[in-house]
């Protein structure tokens, strides 16, 4: 096994897809992006673009840094464009059946030199990896959203993964200038198993009627020195992402206060997920958010 990592695959130019290929961009490594479009992937390098004028703006970046970055970033329309990667990093949603169908393609298109590595934020990497022809080189790789500003990378080994994967990995996440901290493969890992049900919380505290939206988001902004608000958070995450890692904590660990609010669930079910779909908690239509309870 090759321990350096000199070009890496995306699968999915969404949100946390664009993020990290900036960042891998941005830290000197090769990145082929791949989408089920080509407008999805030319969406996510018009995001990358976006990102990098506003740090042109604030004299973070100058303009041959932004090109020198643009030029490492290539469109891979299919997945066998990824066969030259030495790493793979999957970033589709957050949902378990489509990450398997992806991995079950992507083993048929690629040859068996590449480590396979999923960002998922709470589903089994054990279970990702037994779809795979190489379950002791695929490990979970799970970034914080927004990527380009947030320093935590969990890493976290499957039942199957080798300590050279585990090694590599390490390697270079370090070298994209991010801490590393090691999850074990339970339900939603670190970071999610903490916040969410915290997340979860306010929105029954909302449910019940103890606060508003603007008294729960500002009693913890102010009295807990939050930087955001649970109810803001949620909205940025995504209500279905939050509601997804809620159901996997939920059926994974088979505790009752696991169990999703039941008006996350309606939010869902209206279509009302937050920042990208301009309703959530907060209302995002107009030139201010507006809550919307």
């Amino acid at each position: 096994m090759s321990s350096e990592i000199r070009k890496v695959g995306i699968i999915g130019a969404g949100q946390m897809g664009n993020g990290i290929a900036q960042v891998c961009a941005g830290s000197g490594f090769e990145v082929m992006m791949h989408d089920i479009s080509a407008e999805r992937i030319n969406a996510g390098l018009a995001t990358i673009n976006g990102n990098i004028a506003r740090l042109i703006a604030k004299g973070a970046m100058d303009e041959t840094g932004r090109q020198n970055l643009l030029n490492l970033i290539q469109p891979a329309p299919l997945l066998e464009d990824l066969d030259s990667c030495d790493i793979i990093i999957e970033a589709a949603t957050e949902n378990e059946e489509v990450k398997k169908q992806i991995f079950v393609n992507l083993c048929k298109a690629i040859g068996p030199r590449a480590i396979i590595a999923s960002n998922t934020s709470s589903i089994s990497i054990t279970r990702l990896a037994s779809v795979t022809d190489r379950p002791e080189r695929f490990l979970g790789i799970h970034f914080m959203n927004p990527v380009p500003r947030m320093q935590l990378v969990e890493l976290i080994r499957g039942i199957a993964t080798e300590d050279g994967t585990f090694e590599v990995a390490k390697t270079f996440v370090d070298k994209l200038g991010k801490t590393v901290t090691v999850a074990e493969d339970f339900p939603a890992f670190i970071v999610n198993r903490i916040l969410l049900p915290m997340i979860n919380e306010a929105i029954y505290t909302l449910y019940e009627g103890v606060g508003s939206v603007d008294a729960i988001d500002t009693a913890m902004r102010l009295g807990a020195n939050h930087p955001m608000g649970p109810l803001q958070l949620a909205d940025f995450i995504g209500l279905d992402t939050c509601l997804s890692v809620m159901q996997v904590l939920h059926e994974g660990l088979a505790d009752s206060k696991y169990r999703p609010c039941p008006l996350l669930v309606k939010y869902v079910e209206a279509g009302w997920l937050g920042r990208k779909t301009k309703r959530g908690f907060y209302d995002y239509r107009g030139e201010v958010p507006v809550p919307t309870r």
